[in-house]
């Protein structure tokens, strides 16, 4: 599943420019031109980051982002602002709004993704490519191999996303819902208990290995990775 990006831009050429890229680097990109275009496209599903820029037509984007903020759909959806303003006292002001992160016009597309992928493995690790490793067991988002113990092992979409999320937030307790909205989406509506089949899968999956003892079950709250099985 690709990580996608709302851009939230008024100015075509510089939209336009900010799509192509992201598209190339291989992100899903959705598209607005101002906030009132933006809460809309959320309220059909919410992105993993948005990229807002402070001067929008209607509601500013800095008045947009403190919005984002106060709502506890989109408060802890990352946010990179987009300025022309380059004063430390607008970068302050961008950041005491919630946002993430702060880039300003103009700036190259490397410089770009790159802001966007600190971002994400910063507070979003799931949606990074970096590889990880617990003990003998390993996961590479870019090439989706797993391995333990040195083999290789066979793992559904499904239960790779939710092997990924579980070794980048190791110990960590999730609900069944919150598994949910960050393996299926928050616009799915799908069964808690859809949770518990793939949870299943996933422990068949690491059972040659053992490693399936990592994925504890914790009564009455979810599942957690447990890193010492």
């Amino acid at each position: 599943m690709k990580t996608t990006i709302l851009v939230i831009e008024d100015e075509p050429a510089i939209q336009e420019l900010i799509a192509v890229n992201l598209r190339l680097a291989g992100f899903e990109v959705q598209l607005a031109d101002t906030a009132e275009q933006a809460q809309h496209l959320i309220q059909q599903a919410l992105p993993d980051l948005i990229l807002l820029d402070w001067m929008l037509p209607g509601t500013p984007g800095i008045q947009y982002a403190k919005e984002l903020r106060a709502d506890p759909r989109t408060r802890q959806t990352p946010i990179i602002m987009l300025t022309a303003k380059g004063a430390e006292e607008d970068r302050v002001i961008g950041l005491e709004t919630g946002a993430d992160d702060y880039i300003t016009k103009p700036f190259s597309p490397k410089e770009l993704r790159a802001r966007i992928n600190a971002v994400l493995r910063r507070v979003a690790p799931q949606l990074a490519d970096e590889p990880v490793t617990i003990g003998t067991l390993s996961l590479d988002p870019s090439t989706h191999r797993v391995q333990a113990d040195g083999q290789n092992l066979r793992l559904g979409p499904t239960e790779f996303r939710l092997l990924h999320f579980f070794m980048v937030h190791p110990e960590r307790v999730f609900s069944r819902t919150q598994l949910l909205d960050n393996i299926w989406g928050d616009h799915v509506f799908i069964e808690e208990r859809t949770v518990d089949v793939h949870i299943r899968r996933l422990r068949k999956a690491l059972s040659p290995t053992g490693h399936d003892q990592h994925i504890e079950t914790v009564r009455g709250a979810g599942y957690r990775f447990a890193t010492q099985s």
